[in-house]
């Protein structure tokens, strides 16, 4: 109820980032699969926290933003700081195509509240 509140007074600015490494050089089809397994798994997240939140998303045209780190280090410790604050998953490889099996290769921010993202992802590039 109250990110319910807190959107409408917001003007419920509510979006994803999904961030990917760049170190590793994925072909298009792979970078494809592995940010629509993070926007799917982070909606999913959000949907069991917060319905409000992924209900208002949703009726707000699901916006996303996608953008890179240089490495994993730079990447699993942004997780690990916006996981306190906004729902992250991260994603991990299969392994049956181009890299190692459980190589870590994005991670969703939210569906959430684009100040709490952008708190986070203000100083990263666009893929």
């Amino acid at each position: 109820m109250m990110d319910k509140l807190r959107a409408m007074m917001k003007g419920s600015d509510i979006k994803q980032a999904i961030v990917v490494r760049s170190d590793l050089q994925l072909g298009k089809g792979k970078l494809a699969g592995q940010v629509a397994h993070a926007a799917v798994a982070g909606y999913r997240k959000v949907l069991q926290k917060d319905r409000d939140v992924a209900d208002t998303w949703e009726r707000e045209g699901e916006k996303k933003v996608v953008l890179k780190v240089a490495s994993e280090s730079e990447m699993l410790q942004l997780y690990e700081r916006a996981k306190r604050e906004v729902p992250c998953v991260l994603i991990h490889d299969a392994g049956l195509t181009q890299i190692e099996p459980g190589t870590a290769t994005c991670f969703s921010l939210g569906p959430w509240h684009a100040d709490e993202i952008d708190k986070f992802t203000k100083g990263l590039k666009l893929l």
